[in-house]
């Protein structure tokens, strides 16, 4: 890796997102664009029942690099799904054909939850991805039954942000609970301790300190099974991590991908004590709340109404609506 790509962020990150479709045959996935310059690319891979919004906060602290490609596979946030149930490895290959598409060079890939699972098994087939992240890695391979993960998420929600929470049901509602049941059996057997090893890519392993669906030992394990790999766990945070403490996880994220360091599979904890987080991170003001909400319902009429441009119109108005003129100006 260069060793001339540096850890400053761009001063002129993006609000505006653009809507694109990747087909094939008549699968499609939608992708969604923040940004168009940068170091390296990022492609984010959202876990099962939700959308590409989970990465809302995550993505443009990662703009600020690169430009992000966040992702909606079939069958979820809208996205028609076929007839039968896609295995990990049919959405593995949706990923690469994305990365092909787009003329990805040397990306940095991202998947959360079920997505670490997706994005494990296409690096394993893709040596050319060198940079990896995996945040709340699933399933437990000790604890491979629905009715314990089920308990696990409901702990581990319990610690959720309210707008996780509500984007959780919004997006389980657009999937609709057939399609995650059907998809459901798929996560729940795939292997991931099998895949691990195969990795040759450098991997950033991240968990939450709440999170009960990706615990302390199974993270552990995680990352001794990955030939190069770090692994850290945030504070104060649950399984969707990325988006309680967006800003720190796109600074380890950078951090690693210019330095991997050498391989160490140590669990750390992140240090929050230099960082300035806000004590109400999950308030908006009411001005900046009103233009986010018509935003989302914005984007969800596209959705409904099957239109790109709308989708896309409704993420830029959430974007702005979370937009801070401090961190663009830095």
């Amino acid at each position: 890796m260069s060793a001339s790509r540096r850890s400053e962020p761009q001063t002129n990150s993006s609000t505006e997102v653009t809507v694109d479709r990747v087909y094939d045959g008549d699968l499609y996935v939608r992708v969604s664009t923040i940004g168009k310059i940068g170091d390296r690319p990022f492609v984010l891979v959202p876990g099962i029942g939700v959308s590409s919004n989970y990465f809302e906060r995550l993505a443009p602290n990662l703009n600020r690099f690169g430009p992000v490609h966040a992702l909606d596979l079939p069958g979820f946030a809208g996205v028609p799904h076929p007839r039968s149930a896609l295995s990990i490895r049919g959405y593995a290959d949706l990923v690469g054909r994305v990365i092909d598409e787009f003329g990805l060079v040397d990306p940095i890939v991202v998947g959360h939850s079920m997505g670490t699972q997706i994005v494990s098994d296409l690096a394993s087939r893709r040596p050319e991805i060198t940079t990896l992240v995996l945040i709340g890695p699933v399933v437990n391979a000790s604890e491979r039954r629905i009715a314990v993960q089920a308990v696990r998420f409901l702990q581990s929600a319990w610690h959720e942000p309210g707008r996780v929470k509500f984007l959780a049901v919004s997006s389980y509602l657009l999937c609709g609970f057939r399609w995650f049941f059907r998809v459901l059996p798929r996560m729940m057997s795939f292997p991931l301790e099998t895949r691990l090893p195969l990795v040759r890519a450098n991997t950033l392993v991240i968990r939450g300190e709440h999170d009960a669906v990706a615990p302390r030992d199974w993270v552990t394990r995680v990352g001794r099974l990955l030939p190069h790999s770090r692994s850290w766990e945030m504070p104060d945070s649950a399984h969707s991590v990325m988006h309680a403490h967006a800003e720190e996880v796109a600074r380890l994220c950078v951090a690693f991908a210019e330095h991997p360091g050498t391989d160490d599979d140590t669990l750390r904890t992140y240090d929050l004590s230099a960082d300035d987080i806000p004590d109400a991170e999950d308030e908006k003001p009411p001005a900046d709340a009103a233009k986010g909400i018509a935003g989302r319902l914005t984007e969800t009429v596209g959705i409904l109404t099957d239109n790109d441009e709308v989708i896309a119109r409704g993420k830029t108005m959430h974007a702005e609506s979370m937009n801070d003129p401090d961190k663009t100006s830095r």
